[in-house]
């Protein structure tokens, strides 16, 4: 009789597989506890399972989370047949269920991903979306988010990167605001003038950085991290707004400035996991974002604009 060190040891467990996916998509114990209606305690010992199954680490710890090992990558794709096996055994059209995870900028997880979701929402009640708002630099490592979305070309491993749209940004100011102070008749005489844009030490993205070379003689009068402070600010008065033409073209009270010279052209990019492309649930979502981008294309590029 064979010693046990001899013995096949078992397959992975199929429940096993699923929990790797749910700890994969989530990026922590938690998460997929949440997700799958498990305690940390089960989470932890079903991927100990698992590994002692396949005989290797399929987790590590990563700077925000837990991220794949090469063998957990591997491990992935046979969770994912796992999950279409079980979707397939329904007698019903497939209905999607699930969270997705996005980070991005304010202005476009208001005006692009919220109608967005609430589109896949119409077919699919039971999916849900999380937003992380954050102006910055694609991350090193997506744990916890499914897909990123940021101004300007990334660089990035490991990832894919698809450009979206292109967004206008120009020079308001209030109705008001110019009344008291009168209308600068040339850019020229923006100089020493108050400006409500990001704030420059704390600024990330290089294109939204760049975007300034229009307004450099004038001075910080309100900086936020938030685009929508930046909107209400200049519609407050604070001063010249550097805005998205798609958030301040539909107030009235706010007029645009010499468009014709001060026109930033800014890209939007999707930036994804490689295995968070094989979720039904992100695929539906990234496909109503290519829609409610169609659909506002000319917001967007900030035609007609306003005088």
């Amino acid at each position: 009789m064979p010693s046990s060190s001899c013995l096949t040891p078992h397959p992975p467990s199929a429940d096993d597989l699923l929990v790797l996916l749910a700890v994969a998509r989530g990026g922590r114990y938690t998460a997929a506890a949440a997700e799958l209606g498990l305690n940390h305690t089960t989470i932890a010992r079903r991927i100990s399972a698992l590994e002692d199954a396949l005989g290797g680490r399929v987790l590590a710890r990563g700077a925000a989370g837990w991220v794949l090992t090469p063998l957990g990558e591997h491990a992935i794709s046979a969770a994912e047949a796992v999950e279409r096996a079980i979707e397939a055994l329904s007698p019903e059209e497939p209905r999607l269920a699930g969270v997705v995870r996005l980070s991005a900028t304010d202005g476009f997880s208001g005006y692009i991903a919220a109608p967005a979701i609430v589109a896949v929402r119409r077919a699919h009640p039971d999916v849900s979306l999380e937003i992380v708002a954050a102006t910055r630099r694609a991350a090193a490592q997506r744990v916890g988010v499914d897909l990123e979305v940021v101004v300007g070309r990334p660089h990035v491993h490991r990832a894919e990167a698809v450009h979206l749209a292109d967004y206008a940004l120009g020079l308001y100011a209030s109705r008001s605001f110019l009344e008291r102070n009168g209308t600068p008749a040339s850019t020229r005489e923006l100089a020493r003038g108050p400006l409500v844009y990001f704030i420059e030490s704390m600024l990330q993205v290089d294109a939204l950085d760049e975007a300034r070379r229009s307004t450099r003689g004038m001075v910080d009068a309100v900086s936020s991290t938030n685009v929508y402070v930046h909107v209400d600010a200049t519609r407050a008065g604070a001063g010249f707004g550097l805005l998205p033409a798609f958030l301040a073209d539909p107030h009235d009270d706010l007029v645009r400035l010499f468009p014709d010279e001060i026109d930033e052209r800014l890209p939007y990019w999707l930036v994804c996991r490689p295995e968070a492309l094989r979720q039904p649930t992100v695929l539906a979502f990234i496909e109503a974002l290519r829609a409610r981008i169609a659909a506002v294309a000319g917001e967007l590029a900030g035609v007609p604009t306003r005088s």
